[in-house]
């Protein structure tokens, strides 16, 4: 008998199941990290900023069901918005499944361990601050290239 194929090697991101969307995040949290935008070249810089609501500890959403009612600009990433993909780090499953590249082999579906992604060094947790303890106006000075 022939094994199959992972549900994220045969379907589209279209085609996947909620439960399969949601399980191709690995928990890295760093599309909670604020960006700048370089008004002259369009250019993304990533801060080490990160919206009130991460745990600094495991990166994840403290409240996750709610975080569109309680950050109504927060981004959430669904199948039909893939071409504007661009702007999540280079190792978002999201991201390496919609430019046709395969998942590392730190992420939890392949690892079978959640915590894989700190151990590999790709996690956010421990490495931001909270958007609450810096004013808005000084955000430029915390960009970094980690991401």
């Amino acid at each position: 008998m022939v094994a199959q194929r992972a549900f994220w090697e045969r379907k589209r991101l279209e085609e996947m199941t909620a439960a399969e969307w949601e399980s191709l995040c690995d928990g890295c949290g760093k599309c909670c990290l604020h960006k700048l935008e370089d008004e002259e070249t369009g250019e993304l810089l990533f801060t080490n900023i990160a919206c009130r609501y991460l745990d600094g500890e495991t990166a994840c959403c403290t409240d996750y069901p709610n975080r569109q009612r309680n950050v109504p600009d927060c981004t959430v990433l669904r199948p039909e918005d893939v071409e504007a993909f661009h702007w999540l780090p280079d190792t978002c499953a999201y991201r390496l499944l919609a430019e046709g590249e395969p998942l590392p082999d730190w992420h939890p579906l392949l690892s079978g361990d959640p915590t894989s992604v700190r151990r590999a060094g790709v996690s956010a947790a421990g490495r931001f601050v909270s958007e609450s303890d810096i004013p808005e106006e000084d955000w430029e000075e915390y960009a970094i290239t980690w991401v």
